[in-house]
């Protein structure tokens, strides 16, 4: 039975994939992981967080909220003045390793993103840093085109009265809205 990571970003952006998974790959063992340095205030992070237990209680899952909160990093890293796609670059890089080395330190054998089904993301540097990080840990990274199900994520979500955000989470992608 393939053991998949699934770093998720927030509830509405794991509505479709967990769907997805249950039907598509029923026998695949999951764990969920929430891990977002990047989403700003911490207000937003909160939010997002809570909007994702609410989702998985729902589904009856546990999800893994022990990754820190460590947006001061995250834009010291970035830099003064980043810009896309650069800094989508280094935001996924900073994820996806810390997700692979957890997902490898508890046995998983693929990781995954919930990054994969918003269309606010970058689909090509979700595949490229996701697969790098995955393979320095010795995973596959298990890659679905889940924005086909945007629609669906939405209807999802709205029944379920999850919080639902406008932006990625970043400051410089809110500053540019």
């Amino acid at each position: 039975m393939e053991k998949l990571f699934l770093h998720v970003c927030c509830g509405p952006c794991a509505a479709y994939p967990l769907e997805w998974l249950r039907s598509q790959r029923p026998g695949m063992k999951l764990e969920l992981w929430y891990y977002n340095p990047n989403v700003h205030p911490r207000g937003e992070f909160n939010r997002r967080r809570d909007s994702l237990a609410f989702l998985a209680a729902h589904h009856g899952l546990a999800v893994d909220f022990s990754a820190p909160y460590d947006a001061r990093d995250f834009l010291a890293e970035l830099g003064p003045n980043p810009r896309a796609p650069e800094r989508c670059r280094l935001c996924y890089a900073r994820r996806f390793e810390l997700a692979a080395r957890e997902a490898a330190a508890r046995g998983h054998t693929a990781l995954a993103s919930t990054l994969a089904y918003s269309r606010r993301q970058k689909p090509d540097l979700i595949v490229e840093e996701g697969r790098r990080a995955a393979a320095a840990h010795g995973l596959d990274f298990f890659y679905e085109d889940w924005r086909s199900g945007w629609r669906r994520g939405h209807e999802i979500a709205r029944e379920l009265g999850l919080y639902r955000q406008n932006y990625c989470g970043c400051l410089f992608s809110e500053l540019e809205r």
